[in-house]
């Protein structure tokens, strides 16, 4: 903190004289007592909070990669699941169908693909005796190639069809715990379209929307702490892990993720988080932060009353001018204010220029 030390000290208004033909006596002086504490330099740094919401280090949104009706969701909220655990499936019969016919196609080119080689070898004995024409023998090759090749193409035609069944049965990629579920029984799905949320690690990452005016002194490997509005009185600290390239929607602000150091069961995704980032000052100056009750606004602008000390338990409040900005709960003085001046803390709205 800049402030070392609370004192207290009592402003001296002058005496207010009052003529009326003879010489009143003066009354007693005015005594205002305040509260002022020393000003430092803060070391040319600066605290800036952002706030954010946590999350699992690994989030997959689990999706069929075929359409369907939902015959079975296996699944709900806060289950447990290990890796290849079924989630959800989808009525297979359609392409059960698709294996069936596809396999039935395939058994026709093979029985094709023989006919042609015993041809060819046929073909290829009369040739050799020459009791066939060459183009009679280049004909049963092509037919042969031609079978083996629609073979081939049906058995990829196969494959493809067993794989469309397989994606039928959708099943969790790792372990972890299901965060959501959108889809209920027979509803009809579309490729892509999110079935569950799979949180998975005991690892908590805070993504924030950073200004432009302040991502590029964001690196990553950068640190930082997060304290979360579920786990009071306790701070953790975090790693940015990454740092967005170009604005979010419409807005000017780009995506910065925070992973945190320490693992610990009462933070959960989804948790309001507040991300502290150390900016250096601009220009390499030092700066002076001080409490909010510190600062006035008028019309004349923003002030502050410095004291300047008469005698013991003494002094006089001098306005001074200053420009400064919020800086997370504390105000900074950019200009105005010198290293080790005494400002008033408390009372500052009671007093006036050299009371």
């Amino acid at each position: 903190m800049p402030f070392i030390r609370q004192l207290w000290v009592a402003v001296l208004a002058p005496a207010l004289l009052i003529s009326c033909g003879d010489e009143a006596p003066a009354p007693e002086s005015v005594i205002r007592p305040v509260r002022y504490a020393p000003v430092f330099t803060s070391g040319g740094s600066r605290d800036r909070v952002f706030s954010g919401t946590s999350r699992a280090a690994l989030e997959c949104r689990l999706s069929f990669k075929v359409s369907g009706t939902v015959r079975k969701v296996s699944v709900k909220v806060g289950d447990e699941v290990k890796a290849g655990q079924t989630i959800g499936e989808l009525d297979p019969k359609d392409y059960e169908l698709q294996v069936q016919e596809a396999e039935g196609a395939l058994k026709s080119a093979e029985a094709q693909s023989r006919n042609a080689d015993r041809t060819l070898v046929r073909v290829r004995g009369l040739y050799e005796n020459r009791n066939a024409s060459r183009n009679e023998l280049d004909a049963a090759q092509t037919a042969s190639v031609s079978a083996r090749a629609q073979v081939s193409s049906l058995q990829k035609r196969v494959e493809q069809a067993e794989s469309q069944l397989s994606y039928t049965r959708l099943t969790s990629p790792v372990e972890g715990s299901i965060a959501l579920v959108r889809i209920e029984e027979n509803e009809n799905v579309s490729p892509g379209q999110i079935f569950a949320l799979l949180t998975s690690g005991s690892q908590m990452e805070v993504e924030v929307a950073i200004p432009e005016i302040l991502i590029a002194q964001i690196r990553e490997g950068d640190g930082a702490t997060v304290a979360f509005d579920a786990v009071p009185n306790k701070q953790f600290s975090g790693t940015v892990t990454e740092v967005g390239v170009s604005s979010t929607g419409m807005a000017t602000t780009f995506p910065v993720t925070v992973r945190l150091s320490q693992e610990d069961p009462a933070c959960r995704p989804g948790m309001a988080a507040e991300v502290t980032f150390r900016f250096g000052s601009k220009g390499g100056r030092d700066r002076i932060l001080v409490p909010t009750t510190v600062v006035g606004e008028d019309r004349q602008g923003r002030y502050v009353f410095v004291v300047e000390k008469t005698e013991p338990g003494l002094g006089v409040a001098r306005r001074r001018s200053v420009t400064a900005e919020l800086a997370g709960n504390d105000i900074e003085i950019l200009e105005g204010l010198a290293d080790g001046e005494l400002v008033v803390t408390a009372g500052v709205s009671r007093i006036q220029d050299g009371q």
